[in-house]
């Protein structure tokens, strides 16, 4: 099974299997799945600050420090918060 893209993983969840292709246990899913259902539940506090948290967590992946900080400020975010830099180029 071939995983791209943000939607990949998602893709391979519902499909119940895991990136090898085996299947994903029963009560992993289901923990996962009840997780997920209260998720959906919370309430948002909007969705630019969702969009940046998802940058922060993905751009660091990919992006250094400098260069994640400068682009979230030239996109009109706030750069990187010293709690962000700890926990995810610490």
């Amino acid at each position: 099974m071939a995983i791209a893209g943000p939607g990949g993983v998602d893709d391979a969840i519902a499909a119940g299997l895991d990136l090898d292709g085996t299947p994903i246990p029963a009560p992993m899913l289901a923990l996962y799945n009840e997780v997920m259902e209260l998720e959906s539940q919370r309430a948002r506090s909007g969705v630019k600050k969702s969009m940046r948290n998802r940058i922060v967590k993905t751009g660091s992946k990919h992006l250094d420090q400098a260069t994640l900080d400068a682009r979230l400020q030239e996109a009109g975010w706030d750069g990187l918060k010293d709690k962000e830099v700890a926990f995810f180029y610490g």
